[in-house]
């Protein structure tokens, strides 16, 4: 049997749930079955919760956390307003507040539980390299969320901006699971993934909707699904490489 093989079984199987799920109207809940599949292929193999990455990790990772999607969110919104593709009225205060807090919750146990937590674990419990488990795990995280955008529901895209999502989904994947490298913790990747989703969802919706910034024209400004996101969210992975490489530089001395 191939040391990857339950992990790589339980991708699988995450996608194939979600995928149905996400064709039959069940998006909303698409993300639940995670829970499931987590905890019992985590009965299977027994992972320490160190492994896991279920420890709360220093304080100044969480600073990483807050400050990747401030950069990026916040570059994008400045830039929309500066091309004047903004109408602004209200601040969605209640849903950004309940995205970041119940929201670290919810994404603690289904998706970064799973894809940072048990699956990265995993990986690197039978010998992957970090290296290779960053870029495995984001890619299986990027091929989970297709089903979401092709669907033909709220969150779907028009086929030709698929391929600009899907770049930025492996960006933030990739941004996400070097937090949980870097820290060692999927509590600090969750703190910055529920934040993400809070202020990008609510400012500048998904799929083709309109946001509560009102900007137009997400292809290019859209932090998630736009131009200007895939170049900020590559500057923001080129910043935690370089410092994951000098964390190891450290560690090795």
């Amino acid at each position: 049997m191939n040391k990857y093989q339950l992990p790589f079984l339980a991708a699988i199987v995450a996608i194939i749930i979600t995928t149905v799920m996400d064709f039959t109207g069940l998006i909303v809940f698409s993300a639940f079955p995670l829970i499931g599949i987590t905890l019992i292929f985590w009965l299977i193999n027994k992972l320490s919760k160190s492994e896991m990455g279920l420890k709360f990790g220093a304080l100044k990772y969480y600073g990483l956390a807050l400050l990747y999607p401030a950069i990026v969110i916040g570059i994008c919104t400045l830039a929309a307003y500066l091309y004047g593709d903004f109408a602004f009225e209200k601040f969605p205060t209640f849903n950004i507040s309940i995205g970041c807090t119940i929201g670290i919750i919810m994404v603690l146990i289904t998706e970064e539980g799973f894809f940072r937590g048990w699956l990265w674990g995993t990986f690197a419990k039978q010998g992957m390299s970090q290296n290779k488990t960053l870029f495995v795990t984001s890619i299986l995280f990027t091929i989970w969320h297709i089903s979401a955008v092709v669907s033909g529901t709220d969150f779907g895209l028009p086929l030709q901006r698929v391929p600009v999502y899907l770049i930025n989904a492996t960006l933030l994947g990739l941004n996400w699971g070097l937090l949980r490298q870097i820290s060692g913790s999927v509590i600090v990747s969750s703190v910055c993934h529920a934040i993400w989703n809070a202020f990008a969802y609510e400012l500048f919706a998904f799929g083709e909707k309109v946001g509560a910034l009102g900007v137009q024209n997400t292809l290019i400004f859209g932090p998630e699904v736009g131009f200007l996101g895939i170049i900020l969210n590559t500057g923001f992975f080129i910043f935690l490489w370089n410092l994951s490489k000098r964390q190891k530089t450290v560690a090795s001395h």
